[in-house]
């Protein structure tokens, strides 16, 4: 039995040899990490580590469909990424959290860099667009031009360096594609905030997103025919006070098996997201027209066929084509 004073000696190489990165991640040990830069991905205890770690690339795996081509990243920190998404995407774009008064002036990081490239030769996957983009305000990515954007332990880290995550939340909306999915993994609460309760507040379901009557009845006097400009945008300004829908369903669950709380989930973009007040009303009228021209169509095809049943009944095509007509014929 080893002397009692080495005992946490050796628990605590123990704990380092659990908490520490395992290689398919590539990720750094913690200790190379200086104190002011370090992530608070390295801050959780190794249970949680692991295990949000582990959820992290099965909803990589699972939830990004196999016709993805681009994915992007909120806070690339390492090359983690690379391994989680699974070989069919051909682009992984990146963005940064680090700090602004960093070397790179907030710019990803040497090691960052270093990290992704050998993630991706030894993967022979994905190529890779190093963007400095800063996480919360993407500027090298256009609109709706994006099929997946995740966002895993990053939120802390944004934080820390003074990046807005409510933002950084809203820019992955903009530039997913209409029926693009958010991926995301994080800490269920940020300084006392809900990570969850932010990004369902930008749901069709969730905290200022639910059709109120009052919403509406505004849509209802808005007609497209005698529609002003100026009624338009009265319309589009009282709608956007109301709702701000970005995601047209949030799917979601706490992260069980954990020390620290956490929420993962799947937001998909609605497929009217990005259009105007006056282009959805528009597609809402044309929605309505076509509906009421099927239901007539349907209104029709039952009159004919009653009127044929009548006819036949009455003997209207008379002899044995009638009788064939009814089945009574073998």
């Amino acid at each position: 039995m080893p002397p009692p004073r080495l005992i946490p000696l050796a628990m605590s190489a123990l704990l380092a040899l659990i908490a520490s990165p395992i290689a398919a991640f590539n990720s750094p040990l913690p200790s190379t990490r200086s104190t002011a830069t370090k992530s608070a991905l390295f801050a959780l205890d190794p249970v949680t580590y692991l295990r949000t770690e582990w959820v992290s690339a099965a909803l990589c795996t699972n939830q990004t469909p196999r016709s993805a081509d681009k994915v992007l990243q909120l806070g690339t920190s390492d090359g983690r990424i690379v391994n989680f998404v699974p070989r069919t995407v051909r682009n992984i774009i990146t963005s940064s959290s680090e700090p602004r008064d960093s070397p790179e002036k907030g710019g990803l990081s040497i090691s960052t860099r270093r990290q992704l490239k050998q993630a991706a030769e030894r993967r022979s996957s994905s190529f890779i667009t190093y963007s400095d983009q800063p996480a919360d305000r993407l500027i090298e990515t256009q609109d709706s031009s994006v099929d997946v954007v995740v966002m895993f332990q990053s939120v802390e880290r944004m934080v820390e360096n003074g990046y807005d995550w409510k933002k950084a939340v809203r820019e992955a909306g903009r530039v997913l594609k209409p029926g693009g999915r958010f991926l995301f993994v994080e800490s269920a609460e940020v300084h006392g905030e809900s990570f969850l309760e932010e990004v369902m507040s930008l749901s069709e379901g969730g905290i200022g997103g639910d059709d109120s009557d009052e919403d509406l009845e505004t849509e209802s006097e808005i007609s497209i025919g005698g529609s002003t400009a100026d009624n338009l945008e009265l319309a589009e300004n009282r709608r956007n006070d109301q709702r701000n829908v970005i995601f047209s369903e949030v799917g979601f669950d706490n992260v069980d098996l954990v020390l620290q709380p956490h929420v993962a989930g799947v937001a998909i973009k609605a497929m009217d997201a990005d259009l105007t007040m006056q282009q959805r009303l528009e597609k809402r009228s044309q929605e309505e027209e076509d509906r009421l021209a099927d239901l007539s169509l349907s209104a029709f095809e039952r009159g004919s066929k009653k009127r044929r049943r009548k006819k036949v009944k009455k003997g209207g095509f008379g002899g044995n084509d009638n009788k064939e007509e009814m089945g009574t014929v073998s």
